[in-house]
């Protein structure tokens, strides 16, 4: 037990005050490690990110700075407000949702995309600050929160196959379809593809970043990859993106099931995650419950609510922070080291710049295949609970959008419990969603 003590700071100290490492036994040594550990393990965002909302038209180069902020200041609030060694950043799904099925499928601009997310986070801030958060929990069925990340893992993984070339959207028959596995561009996602699986295999840290890093050095004889004049240079102007969204365009009935989606996600991944990462950093009491639960939530609505001004949506308390608990990470002193190196990554964007999409389709791939995992807690065998689930993945994978297969997977709740005969089963405040989301297929159909 004496190593509890080594490179402990001494009792009364500025470190031991703000952290209480010694009171929770930990060491300087073993929180600056286990914080660089969950860099590596999430610093593959500030690549996949940006890709993403470049591709609904936002600058890439300003979208890489905003990335990079948004995880500084939401990780320092975490390891200063909460003292917890959660990293906060851009879900992988918020930034599909704005760059992708908005304004790529949808024709939405990405502008108003980022007011959808704002008032997500605004909502989800004042729900913690009033203490209804265990009011939107029973509102949605547990069922669907469980088949809800399924749903957006799909979306994911199809979109990393198809960045990657090993897909493709056949014209003549409106459906997927094989690519050219020997193409220069699935070559390198392939490459990228079976290093990922072997690192994360061995429990490698910053598996996904080591194999992101590999693909695109691969893609360089290749031709995919293309290389950037200078490695270091300042940041790429806000400018592009500051302040650039559409606060009262977002307010539409018909954007409701979107606001719903960055609203579900926010608030139930905060939850899994505060749990799952705290379990793993033994922070739980003996009932599983966290103390003080809902300071994490309210740096995640802060988060939430000011990344979008300056072009980031959905920030939340990512559960590649995991990495970090597993490496010993017990307080806010992880997060600090987390946020230091990411700090540091403003002067190296030009390399994030030039990592191609196949690069990073890989990433894409295995991230959205692991988030399947919920369903296996959907209880299938019951088919009032689990037909609704897979429709709502369905929905998600033939409208190429998961905020529609979200809204069908509520809608058909509600329908088949009340065929079912189980009206018992279906909250009061479901029925009240209801109503704007049928509104919402029916313009859906008119389009």
């Amino acid at each position: 037990m004496a190593d509890n003590t080594v490179n402990s700071p001494a009792p009364g100290s500025w470190l031991e005050r703000r952290f209480a490492l010694h009171a929770r036994g930990s060491t300087v040594r073993t929180e600056c490690l286990a914080g660089i550990t969950g860099f590596l393990a999430a610093a593959y965002l500030l690549v996949v990110i940006p890709g993403l909302l470049a591709i609904g038209g936002m600058d890439k180069g300003a979208a890489t700075t905003g990335t990079i902020l948004v995880f500084v200041a939401g990780t320092l609030l975490m390891a200063f407000y909460a003292n917890l060694p959660f990293i906060v950043g851009p879900g992988i799904g918020g930034s599909v949702l704005v760059g992708v099925t908005l304004a790529g499928s949808e024709g939405i601009g990405w502008q108003t995309g980022l007011g959808i997310a704002c008032w997500s986070g605004i909502l989800f801030f004042l729900l913690t600050r009033f203490g209804l958060r265990e009011v939107v929990t029973r509102s949605v069925p547990q069922s669907i929160k469980l088949g809800l990340t399924a749903s957006i893992g799909l979306f994911v993984a199809v979109l990393g196959f198809r960045n990657a070339g090993l897909v493709l959207a056949n014209a003549k028959t409106n459906a997927l379809m094989l690519g050219d596995f020997l193409a220069p561009g699935a070559l390198v996602a392939l490459a990228g593809l079976f290093l990922a699986i072997a690192l994360q295999a061995r429990r490698v840290p910053g598996a996904i970043l080591w194999a992101i890093l590999f693909a695109t050095l691969v893609g360089i004889p290749l031709g995919v990859t293309k290389l950037p004049s200078s490695f270091i240079d300042v940041p790429h102007s806000l400018t592009p993106v500051l302040g650039h969204i559409d606060m009262l365009g977002a307010l539409n009935i018909a954007f409701l099931p979107f606001l719903f989606v960055f609203f579900a996600s926010e608030f139930f991944s905060t939850m899994g995650t505060t749990l799952a990462v705290g379990g793993e950093a033994g922070l739980l009491d003996e009932e599983g419950n966290m103390p003080n639960i809902n300071r994490p939530f309210m740096v995640d609505s802060i988060a939430a609510a000011l990344g979008p001004w300056v072009g980031i949506p959905a920030a939340t308390a990512l559960i590649e922070s995991s990495a970090a608990a597993e490496a010993g990470g017990k307080t806010g002193m992880t997060a600090l080291a987390a946020a230091v190196m990411f700090l540091l990554m403003l002067l190296f964007t030009p390399v994030a710049l030039m990592i191609p999409k196949e690069a990073t389709a890989p990433a894409l791939i295995l991230i959205g295949l692991n988030m399947f995992s919920g369903l296996r807690k959907v209880d299938l065998a019951s088919f009032t609970d689990g037909l609704p689930v897979l429709m709502m993945v369905m929905i998600t994978l033939i409208a190429n959008s998961f905020g529609t297969g979200i809204a069908g997977g509520l809608l058909f709740y509600i329908v088949i419990k009340a065929i079912a005969g189980k009206w018992r089963d279906i909250p009061v405040g479901l029925w009240i969603l209801a109503i704007p989301l049928v509104y919402y297929f029916a313009t859906l159909v008119k389009h």
